[in-house]
């Protein structure tokens, strides 16, 4: 028999609790069991005036955004819309039924003005790093570090070659070129040094132009995560223009900050070729952490069939070459060219040598070490290491997590522009994938005890 409607609302009350509508088992619900924020409001309570209407709860503007960051709404129109329809996200929100959703241009408002003053996000970020430590997630021996590009709110079709642009007042008065302009004269700039850009974006300049990202070419900001590679936890997160020399440069800073926030110091660290620069590894090594980070080896590099500077021996405690024939290569100890220290034979040795033919086809033989060859040559030895074969195994999982950052979080494209936004979109969405790795682990059922 059919059955009659079931639309009528013929009823004037009914009895609801918000609370028996979100399932056990919902991914909110476990996110929440491990989030507290109740230290948020005093933490901010500095940067709201005591005069006033009141003003939105700081709390309930960031859980909604981890809402928005867990099921990839970044819009924040979009997501007002569907807190105020879904009943899990109000759950997690404590929101009632008849409580108002704020608007959307609350979160503009607050992301440019309080949040940052006080970098709240950064703050959130740690207190997660903290719980999860605390849940024993965090080993602390070992770290990777690598970074993965996102592509810029900037369309790679509107851009203007070279790196100098005629801004006009209108466009000096948006905020991510003023950002941009006042970093020029900061002690970290956008821009590389030794190097020019070619392309800018007349939208958000600080964004490199690339072609490391999913288009052959675009403009883009670097993901930048450093991970306890024991449970993938993310220890620390930064954003930076998608070139090289900045993202090595902010390895050192991330490594710094976990140690000065958490007292955390790994035994090794490990990352790809593009973290083996000499400054890197002579820091790291200064540092007492062992580089786990591949090295090419320059000692062995042939010169057109002339002996290498392997085929020399050196003296570290009169700083000298011998060459294969006996003589010396003595240094004055200048540093050239900002990292190498020159080794010069005399005329005369090597104008006499029957094997001249083999070494050289100057007047004399040189040789350049790098400033920081003492770290190179140990490092070299770790990839010989068991030690180093496990790091370059377990290093992949940082790489997980940016495919999960990309492909489940849809962090293919930025929507906020500037190196401030993408760095509050990165440290959204490590918070997210840190609360996500807590709530599985406290949410496994203890082992329990064999019945006799």
């Amino acid at each position: 028999m059919m059955g009659a409607s079931v639309g009528r609302q013929e009823r004037l009350f009914y009895e609801f609790d918000l609370e028996e509508m979100v399932p056990a088992d919902h991914l909110l619900r476990t996110v929440d069991a491990v989030l507290d924020l109740s230290w948020l409001r005093g933490e901010l309570a500095a940067h709201y005036s005591h005069l006033g209407c009141p003003s939105v709860d700081p709390e309930l503007l960031v859980r909604m955004l981890l809402v928005g960051y867990c099921y990839s709404i970044r819009s924040e129109r979009r997501l007002c819309q569907e807190v105020k329809m879904n009943l899990a996200y109000r759950w997690f929100c404590r929101l009632g039924l008849e409580d108002r959703v704020p608007h959307h241009s609350t979160f503009s408002v607050n992301r440019l003005g309080r949040f940052r003053a006080s970098d709240i996000l950064r703050t959130v970020f740690e207190e997660v790093v903290s719980r999860c430590m605390a849940a024993g997630l965090v080993g602390g021996e070992g770290f990777a570090v690598d970074a993965s590009v996102i592509e810029a709110n900037a369309s790679r079709f509107q851009r203007v070659e070279g790196s100098e642009v005629d801004w006009t007042d209108a466009q000096r008065a948006r905020r991510p070129i003023a950002e941009y302009l006042a970093a020029l004269d900061s002690d970290a700039p956008p821009l590389n040094p030794k190097q020019k850009p070619r392309a800018l974006s007349p939208t958000d300049p600080t964004a490199a132009w690339t072609t490391r990202g999913r288009h052959k070419v675009m403009f883009g900001y670097s993901l930048n995560y450093l991970i306890d590679m024991e449970s993938s936890v993310i220890v620390d997160v930064e954003a930076t223009p998608t070139r090289i020399s900045k993202e090595v440069g902010i390895a050192q800073t991330m490594i710094e900050r976990v140690a000065e926030r958490f007292a955390l110091k790994p035994k090794h660290v490990a990352g790809d070729v593009a973290y083996g620069t000499s400054a890197m590894l002579g820091w790291l090594v200064d540092q007492e952490i062992d580089p786990h980070i591949p090295v090419w080896d320059q000692t062995k590099v042939a010169a057109k069939g002339k002996f290498t500077r392997a085929d020399f021996a050196y003296d570290k405690k009169s700083d000298r070459y011998v060459c294969p024939a006996g003589k010396e290569l003595k240094t004055s100890g200048n540093v050239v060219d900002g990292n190498a220290i020159k080794y010069m034979a005399k005329r005369s040795d090597c104008g006499a040598c029957p094997l001249k033919s083999q070494c050289t086809t100057g007047r004399e033989r040189r040789l350049a070490r790098d400033v920081n060859q003492d770290a190179r040559d140990f490092t070299q030895a770790l990839m010989q290491s068991e030690a180093y074969d496990v790091s370059r195994a377990e290093r992949k999982k940082i790489e997980r997590l940016f495919g999960e950052a990309k492909a489940s979080l849809s962090l293919t494209r930025l929507r906020l522009r500037g190196l401030a936004g993408a760095r509050d979109e990165f440290l959204l969405t490590a918070i997210v994938q840190n609360l996500k790795r807590l709530a599985a682990i406290v949410a496994i059922p203890p082992p329990q005890p064999a019945i006799a």
